[in-house]
This record gives structure tokens, sequence and C-alpha cells, in this order.
């Protein structure tokens, strides 16, 4: 079921406390979801404090040109990949002034779906300055805009797992 707009903000609003509670920042990666969590993030009355910077890498050439992944991963896992979102956030926190990241691509659908990687399929990243990383693959279920808006849900209860 699809997260509520009220939801999501609910979400970015306790990710943002944590951020602010420990004087980080965050910065995004996003494909699939163009830039959904960054527009969750700054509807966050002092976003500014915690929130760093968003790219929206929806192209290959993007993810290699804005972040840094390598093309060799993109071809040979493919963008919807836990290396690629590994690659992603490790890149946006070295074009970045964040002391942490998250990164998501994925296939939202309706089309695009193989039976390796079926429509759902949704691979998120974090990344932090101390090295920390990790990935989590997600079979979402829906329609474009469910599986999007449970990536940006993910997504942020991701960030609050790695710091909580």
């Amino acid at each position: 079921m699809r997260p509520t707009d009220a939801e999501l903000y609910q979400l970015a609003v306790a990710t943002g406390r944590i951020l602010r509670q420990r004087g980080m920042t965050l910065a995004t990666a996003e494909s699939c979801t163009g830039g959904w969590v960054g527009m969750v993030m700054t509807a966050v009355p002092g976003s500014s404090a915690w929130y760093d910077r968003g790219f929206i890498t929806y192209s290959n050439d993007a993810k290699h040109a804005q972040l840094g992944v390598s093309m060799d991963i993109i071809n040979l896992h493919g963008a919807v990949s836990e290396n690629t979102v590994r690659e992603m956030a490790t890149g946006a926190l070295q074009h970045s002034l964040a002391d942490i990241a998250l990164s998501i691509s994925g296939i939202a659908g309706p089309g695009g779906g193989t039976p390796q990687k079926p429509v759902g399929t949704v691979c998120i990243g974090w990344a932090t300055r101390d090295g920390t990383t990790s990935v989590t693959t997600y079979q979402f279920q829906g329609d474009r805009d469910e599986i999007r808006a449970l990536a940006v849900a993910a997504a942020l209860a991701g960030v609050e797992a790695l710091l909580g």
C-alpha cells in the first residue's frame, strides 16, 4: 500500500530530527524516484540545516558523470543493482559536503522488468563518511506511483536504521 504524503512527510521530519541531533547532513542520489526524496526532505521547514543536496541521475551516463559510478559496474550488474547503488551513495558523498548519503535505483514500471528483475525491483544504498555502507534490494508491489513512494519510505527508514 502506498504511503500517504502525510506519512512520507512524517518520515522526513523524523529523519531530519535524527540528522539534526547528530549534527549531520544528508545527500541523495535518485534514479527511479526522480528527486522525490529530496522533495519530501525539503518540504520540512528548516531542512537546510540537515539536507545538503540531491542528485537526480536517471540515465546511466548521469550516474557515471555526476556520481562516478563505473560504467563497468553498470554494464556488468545493471543500473538496478546493489553494486550500482553502493557506488551512487559513495559518489554522492564524494561530490557533496554531506555526512550520509542514500541512493535509489529501480524498475517502477509499468514496463522495463525482466524475469530476473521484475517491475518493483528497487535497490537502495546508504553510505556514511566513516566508510559504512549498506545496500538492500526490495520487491515492491503496486503501480508506478506506489513503487516509487514505497522506495522513498524505505530509503528514509534506512537512514533512521543506520543512524538509530
